[in-house]
């Protein structure tokens, strides 16, 4: 758990896709949360029989992700299983499935977060829009401008919930607000579309 000491806990937040993933690493020190590092993996289109190779290519950069920052917990949110759209869900699965492979095979512990519970830890509505959690993260990190896409902040989100929840647990009230000191960090695209933003860039 995290406690406000000088050892710093690192956490990273998934939103699992299998055109896109969002990862969002966060860390927690003695009561002040930082933006370590954010970006999301692009996968290559979907095309005849490919779904292993988008699967094994999702693999490879998240443990990636994962061997840079050493995260100690990863946060994932649950797949939304919608019952016109079955297909959808199980393909999430797959993704979901292989997120979490990468997390054992790092001796990363998962913790399973519904979005609903994600939405009402950061903005206080478990019915909040993509727009309004996009600008719940950029408000708690001092952003220039929102987190996109949506998925980088989806997955800032479900580690911003998680962190939360055991500060919440120590002092027995819900404490989403703001710290003082934060400091501003990378959001990155890993893949593909777009050149890293630092800074005052975000």
């Amino acid at each position: 758990m995290v406690k406000a000491s000088a050892n710093p806990t690192r956490v990273i937040g998934i939103d699992p896709g299998l055109n896109i993933t969002g990862y969002g690493v966060v860390e927690c020190c003695a009561g002040e949360v930082k933006l370590v590092e954010a970006g999301v993996i692009r996968l290559p289109r979907s095309r005849g029989e490919n779904l292993p190779t988008r699967l094994g290519s999702l693999f490879s950069e998240l443990r990636e992700v994962m061997d840079e920052f050493q995260p100690q917990m990863m946060c994932l949110e649950d797949v939304y299983s919608h019952t016109g759209y079955p297909k959808t869900s199980i393909l999430m699965g797959h993704a979901r499935g292989v997120i979490c492979l990468a997390a054992q095979q790092a001796s990363v512990p998962v913790v399973s977060l519904s979005a609903k519970r994600i939405k009402q830890s950061v903005t206080g509505n478990g019915n909040a829009s993509k727009l309004q959690v996009q600008r719940a993260v950029q408000q708690f990190f001092s952003l220039h401008r929102t987190p996109n896409p949506p998925d980088v902040a989806d997955a800032l989100a479900a580690a911003l919930c998680y962190i939360n929840s055991l500060r919440q647990g120590k002092n027995g009230r819900h404490t989403a607000q703001r710290l003082q000191g934060q400091s501003m960090a990378a959001v990155k695209n890993r893949r593909l579309q777009g050149a890293a933003l630092k800074g005052e860039n975000l």
